[in-house]
């Protein structure tokens, strides 16, 4: 994890605790999966018997990094950073020891180094220690310089040395960690408090950004960023990103999220070597506990059962919780139907047509029925002319509908 660091890191790090932190800017409602692998560089830095510091971007938020972009970022509302910042640091909470032993976790929020200072202040402060061509010579700065950098997003490295400069100060912070695109905002930290502080020794810490084997991004899936929270990705989704995970990723993916020792990732490899679907899982299950909890992971695979299982039945499904059957209509299409409309009951052609368009004539319902490839609720239909009724409803509000192995819908009844 480890890709470029300052000299005299080694002699710090073993001289005792030490200090060091990581800054989120809250550019989303939810941190992701590219947060994730700075979080756990924070988690195996804590386990060590050091003291990590998260830093929440309420000051850097409003202006934007240009590290890793080819194009100036829309700066979000003042509401909205602060709306973000609050979720975060609930996910922070769960994911560091905030509360117990010397090394306890600290959070901070750089808004608090900037909301009495002023624009002067902050120019002699700050600006004069920094040369513009120092500032240019920055990777960040020299690949938006064709397309463009505002002098908002320009002085965004000056931001973040003042954060390490102020964390160096209030919590004797000696080391700034990040990703390799970091790289150049964290050396502007050390330098500024190297200029500034007599004697100052601070220290910069990179980890290479990491990619799938096809050369993208990690922490996405087809459909987006994979989110830590459970509202914007599913528990389910969660693991199943982990589970489908390329097998050439799986190594790699081990040692950067795994919290097994290194000769536990050996076992595990040795053992399974020829079948690296057991490491995804093994993988899949320990992060999914971690981030959600155990319960979420024990409705993941009973939903997965339902979904993909051989032995999933009727009586299976009928044992489903309300809460893993709304689980399961948030991974499979779903049609919503007015609860009257099975007053009587209702013909299961017209309910799959006309209802809930799962098929688009009555004629391609009535072969599926005639080829026995329509199940009401794990219940073969064999009779056209069947007749639904209220009291079929799972939990008193859901249809299962499987058309043939692989097509399966979920009717909600409100």
């Amino acid at each position: 994890m480890l890709q470029d660091h300052t000299p005299g890191l080694e002699e710090y790090l073993s001289s005792g605790m030490a200090t060091a932190y990581i800054g989120f800017d809250p550019t989303a409602a939810s941190l992701g999966l590219g947060n994730y692998v700075q979080i756990m560089l924070l988690s195996l830095f804590q386990q060590a018997g050091h003291q990590p510091i998260v830093v929440m971007g309420g000051a850097t938020g409003r202006i934007g990094d240009p590290s890793g972009k080819d194009k100036e970022r829309e700066l979000k509302t003042e509401d909205e950073l602060d709306r973000n910042i609050a979720t975060q640091k609930e996910q922070f909470m769960k994911m560091l020891n905030f509360t117990d032993g010397p090394n306890k976790a600290i959070m901070v929020n750089n808004y608090d180094f900037y909301k009495n200072m002023n624009v002067l202040e902050f120019l002699r402060k700050v600006g004069k220690n920094s040369t513009i061509n120092y500032m240019l010579a920055k990777e960040s700065v020299k690949r938006r310089l064709e397309t463009g950098i505002s002098y908002t997003e320009f002085t965004y490295q000056l931001l973040q040395a003042y954060d390490y400069h102020c964390l160096y100060k209030d919590y004797n912070c000696r080391l700034q960690m990040g990703g390799s695109d970091q790289w150049g905002n964290i050396t502007a930290g050390t330098d500024y408090i190297h200029k500034t502080i007599k004697d100052a020794k601070a220290y910069a810490v990179t980890t290479p950004l990491l990619t799938k084997s096809d050369g993208k991004k990690f922490g996405k899936s087809e459909e987006g960023n994979i989110w830590l929270d459970a509202n914007m990705t599913s528990p389910y989704k969660f693991y199943q990103f982990w589970l489908n995970s390329d097998d050439a990723d799986i190594s790699k993916l081990l040692r950067y999220f795994s919290f097994k020792t290194k000769e536990e990732i050996e076992n595990l490899e040795s053992k399974n070597s020829q079948d690296p679907r057991i490491l995804k899982q093994s993988l899949a299950e320990e992060i999914t506990i971690r981030i959600h909890g155990n319960d979420s992971f024990q409705r993941v695979l009973r939903v997965s059962e339902l979904l993909f299982g051989r032995e999933s039945n009727a009586e299976f499904l009928q044992s489903m919780t309300t809460e893993e059957l709304n689980d399961v209509s948030r991974e499979i299409p779903k049609f919503e139907l007015n609860r009257e409309s099975l007053n009587g009951g209702i013909n299961i052609v017209n309910l799959l047509t006309e209802s809930c368009p799962v098929f688009s004539s009555k004629s391609e319902a009535r072969r599926a029925i005639q080829n026995n490839a329509l199940n009401l609720n794990k219940e073969k239909i064999t009779d056209p002319e069947t007749m639904v009724q209220k009291h079929q409803l799972l939990k008193d509000k859901f249809l299962m509908i499987e058309n043939g192995k692989k097509n399966k819908f979920i009717i909600d009844c409100i």
